[in-house]
């Protein structure tokens, strides 16, 4: 699942919309209750849609339901599952990070635990370059799956490719071949900027030399390359291809990391930053984060007053304006406006009261 399925399911409005999240397992003997939690889940769904709208007016929805479950595989779970349907569809999501169980009918899908778990998870695109096809990946630690967006998986057919070089010796062979190269692999550099734009994560290049050389040669989005892994990887599958990649990008984001907090140390010196939750909270909702730097573990509930510009201590009390992790909803707000989130270790910011934010101005 990536960030354009979420802003796709946040697009569907009708009522009612059911959606039921719930932790999953990998391994046995832990992933033999999954199936007995959901269709828990599943009871009360059916008994809260019915209370509420009658059998007949949601028979379609739980029809759909039904189908969508019949289809799991539950051998090949991961951290989570979600499962989003109303009456005209349905959706399932395997993420490999773990989701609170949960039942909510709403006008909406319930997509905030999503969104949550997805800006905590280090995630990342990985492109494997070849002529047949060039693939994309859609990477949360060392697991990969491969997404079909943008145009990928992308093929050259052009000359040196699909097709065959002229006869005409008028011609050098080797640069005609290399040019359309070069061509081929700036389409690829397109695509991956659409879905850049779409979702902006740290980019693992994986490829032989030859194709990794013309890459770079023609990329608008080097800064966003982090990880480059050599070698012909055509057609190892992702999990395989995860254990390779991961080390690399782990290893590469630490170093980022470090980058990060020397920006944040400048931007103190220059009255450019701001610390502990409530100013943080305040300059982001004012649309001045430029970064924002988190410590891993670094949760807080709060209360947001009328304005909407200011977190009270939480009283313990629900109600509308009660937010039960005012950290994430931080993370949310900033990387909605255009601003990156970088997470560092716990006791990283401890000066600046476990979070921190760079300022644009």
């Amino acid at each position: 699942m990536y960030r354009g399925d979420v802003i796709e399911l946040q697009n569907i409005v009708t009522y009612p919309c059911l959606t039921i999240t719930l932790p999953t397992h990998r391994t046995s003997p832990d992933n033999r209750q999954d199936p007995i939690r959901l269709r828990n889940l599943t009871r009360e769904a059916n008994e809260r849609l019915k209370d509420e709208f009658g059998k007949r007016e949601v028979a379609q929805l739980l029809a759909n339901l039904e189908a969508a479950i019949n289809d799991l595989d539950f051998s090949h779970t991961l951290d989570g599952l979600a499962i989003f349907v109303n009456a005209e569809t349905s959706f399932i999501y395997k993420v490999p990070f773990e989701l609170p169980e949960r039942v909510v009918v709403d006008e909406t899908f319930f997509t905030r635990d999503m969104v949550f778990a997805m800006n905590r998870t280090p995630r990342y695109w990985v492109v494997v370059l070849s002529e047949q096809p060039t693939r994309l990946f859609e990477a949360t630690r060392e697991d990969l799956d491969e997404v079909r967006v943008a145009g990928f998986p992308l093929t050259h057919g052009g000359p040196g490719g699909g097709s065959g070089l002229p006869n005409d010796p008028a011609v050098n062979s080797s640069r005609f071949r290399d040019e359309h190269h070069r061509i081929f692999f700036r389409s690829v550099d397109e695509a991956l900027t659409e879905v850049l734009k779409e979702d902006p994560l740290p980019v693992a290049v994986v490829g032989v030399d030859r194709w990794a050389s013309f890459f770079n040669e023609v990329t608008s989005n080097a800064s966003q390359i982090v990880a480059t892994v050599r070698g012909n990887h055509d057609t190892t599958p992702g999990h395989e291809l995860g254990k390779l990649v991961w080390p690399e990008v782990k290893a590469s984001l630490a170093e980022r990391r470090n980058g990060v907090l020397e920006e944040l140390g400048t931007a103190v010196g220059g009255q450019r930053s701001a610390s502990t939750l409530g100013e943080v909270w305040r300059f982001a909702r004012e649309g001045r984060g430029a970064t924002l730097l988190v410590e891993e573990n670094y949760h807080e509930s709060a209360i947001l007053d009328e304005t909407g510009f200011q977190l009270l201590p939480d009283t313990g009390e629900s109600g509308p304006n009660h937010l039960d992790d005012a950290v994430d909803e931080a993370i949310t707000m900033v990387m909605s406006m255009g601003g990156r989130v970088v997470f560092v270790e716990d006791g990283a910011l401890e000066q600046h009261g476990r979070i921190a934010l760079i300022l644009r101005y």
